[in-house]
């Protein structure tokens, strides 16, 4: 699986969606789906099971699944 299918496959399945749904944009802007917990949980998700650590500074700018991929890509 690559990282790109791993952090696909986190997303839905802390935001209880599709992974077919999630496009660079599917992010906060659906609050329903991508709340201020679910922002949290997601973090902690990503970080646990890819071995990554993002700062406070990070966490506070990630607004979509195009933020999480490029941040893991720079990680």
């Amino acid at each position: 699986m690559t990282p790109e299918e791993q952090l696909r496959t986190i997303v839905a399945k802390v935001l209880e969606i599709d992974v077919a749904s999630i496009t660079e944009e599917t992010g906060r802007n659906n609050p329903s789906v991508w709340d201020s917990f679910n922002h949290l949980f997601l973090i902690s998700e990503i970080e646990s099971t890819m071995g990554v650590t993002f700062t406070t500074e990070e966490v506070n700018a990630i607004k979509n699944f195009g933020d999480l991929h490029r941040k893991l890509l720079l990680n």
